[in-house]
């Protein structure tokens, strides 16, 4: 269990506000070896608070992966500063108070008074400006953003973040001091929202915002999300899990810190059902309900049994062509154009376009088909566990039907959507991929900072310039450049940086 990996270079921490963040960044520091001093307004609470990190450590203890003796060296290094005044000693403090800059301020001003001045203020601040909490201090060289995640020993990654007046050699102990207690570090400038929440804004903010056409159902754009896109938790399962009281707060900051950017544009929907109390698992209700703390899932609906008819494909890309034939064959349904031999189908046939960004009314109209007849699917990862077939609103049921009995032949669930610029995959990890560029564009962090700080804040499948390498740089250019000519709404304009590496067929990590 300890997670040390280095000397650190501060003696003695102080921690004020021991709620779970407190708690957690304790933990952590102790066994890095550092002594912590706890400090609490409310009557109690360092006492329960060290009664709670000494239970985790007796529990580590009891599963053997800690020593008696390292769990009673860590229990040692937890002290209590009943006063403010007792943490003059410390090299370094580190605030986690209620997110409200004025009592950050109020705090980092009475700590003035009492510490050293080479001791370092740290504010854990998840959404706050560095420099403006610093703004209030004497001394704002030696403030320091240090935000952790919760739960902050299972979290690895903590943001380390300078405030514009912030001292190099301040940044460069406290990253030191956050790799020495085991955590990956992420260098980032003070902007909204940091790195990880930043990076954080397009997966549910699209999602909602596909939701809020009517494209499909909230379950359904979950099950699409992890099962195509390997995400852990789809957004909207994401939303109920964090509350819609922090969710939707959290999405209108950073969309006015940035001035209404329309990448960050919150939905209506939540707005509303933040009124409503729908704040998810911890009111029994959110976008799913919640019995004995178990979401309520409908079961898919099987495809209809249907006869196979014939298959024409409409995929420009030859790859898209190649995965469709090999599933029509699989299936052993008649294909009508595997040598091209076809150049229109025949007036029974079952027409599947490949689009990407494009609606499937459109595509089927660019390409001289009969809409009625038109299925598209979203190929952008393949085929294997999941399915995602796109109707336009001429498409008739029988060919609806039958194209879904077609994806399924084999037991892989499939999924059927309205029309829509994008289907529901294309259009988030685009968005995840924009979003990510952009933060490399402005310089917010290192590529390689976004990537890795991603994949362990959020827990994505790739961090978003390595998504968008997966996936194809070029591809999800075109689908940013699809929506924005079909919507002309500004949130799907492609990031510079994207478009530069996209065309010079260059990684999109690429410095």
């Amino acid at each position: 269990m300890p997670n040390a990996t280095a000397t650190p270079p501060f003696k003695t921490l102080g921690i004020v506000g021991t709620g779970a963040m407190g708690r957690g960044i304790a933990q952590i520091a102790a066994q890095a070896g550092l002594t912590v001093l706890l400090h609490d307004l409310r009557e109690g609470a360092v006492t329960e608070a060290r009664e709670f990190v000494g239970g985790m450590w007796q529990r580590a203890v009891d599963k053997q992966r800690l020593s008696e003796a390292e769990a009673e060296r860590y229990r040692a290094n937890l002290k209590e500063a009943a006063t403010l005044g007792e943490l003059a000693g410390c090299d370094i403090v580190v605030e986690a108070i209620v997110e409200k800059l004025e009592a950050k301020q109020a705090l980092f001003q009475q700590l003035e008074e009492i510490l050293d001045d080479q001791a370092v203020l740290a504010t854990n601040t998840s959404s706050l400006s560095v420099t403006a909490i610093a703004s209030s201090c004497r001394l704002p060289q030696r403030v320091i953003g240090f935000h952790f995640f919760n739960p902050v020993p299972l979290m690895k990654i903590v943001e380390v973040i300078p405030g514009l007046r912030t001292a190099s050699d301040v940044a460069d102990r406290v990253e030191a001091l956050g790799q020495a207690m085991g955590h990956f570090t992420a260098r980032t400038t003070d902007t909204p929202g940091f790195l990880v929440n930043h990076a954080g804004r397009a997966f549910g903010t699209e999602a909602l915002r596909i939701l809020g056409e009517r494209v499909t159902d909230h379950v359904t754009i979950d099950r699409i999300l992890v099962d195509q896109g390997g995400f852990r938790m789809g957004p909207f399962a994401l939303l109920d899990l964090t509350g819609l009281d922090v969710s939707h707060a959290v999405m209108e900051s950073i969309y006015h810190q940035y001035y209404e950017e329309p990448r960050f544009r919150p939905s209506p929907l939540t707005r509303q059902r933040l009124t409503a109390g729908l704040l998810g698992r911890k009111t029994g209700e959110g976008f799913y309900r919640y019995v004995e703390g178990k979401p309520q899932v409908p079961d898919e609906t099987p495809p209809p049994p249907v006869e196979p008819r014939p298959v024409w494909i409409g995929a420009e890309d030859d790859e898209a062509r190649r995965q469709l034939i090999g599933l029509v064959t699989a299936a052993g349904w008649p294909l009508e154009n595997a040598e091209e031999s076809h150049e229109t189908p025949t007036p029974d046939a079952l027409c599947l376009l490949a689009p990407l960004g494009e609606d499937a009314t459109s595509c089927a109209l660019r390409l001289g088909l009969p809409a009625e007849r038109c299925v598209a699917v979203d190929l952008l990862a393949g085929l294997e566990r999941r399915r995602s077939l796109m109707l336009t609103p001429a498409t008739r049921a029988a060919y609806r039907d039958a194209a879904a009995a077609l994806f399924a032949h084999d037991g892989t669930p499939v999924s059927v959507l309205d029309d829509s610029t994008g289907f529901v995959l294309q259009r988030v990890v685009a968005c995840i991929v924009n979003v990510g560029c952009e933060i490399a564009q402005q310089g917010v962090a290192a590529p390689q900072t976004v990537d890795r700080a991603v994949e362990l804040g959020l827990g994505y499948p790739h961090g978003p310039l390595a998504m968008g390498d997966h996936y194809g740089s070029r591809r999800i250019l075109t689908i940013l450049d699809n929506m924005l000519a079909a919507t002309g709404d500004p949130r799907y304009r492609a990031s510079p940086w994207l478009r530069r590496r996209a065309t010079l067929d260059m990684p999109l990590t690429a410095v």
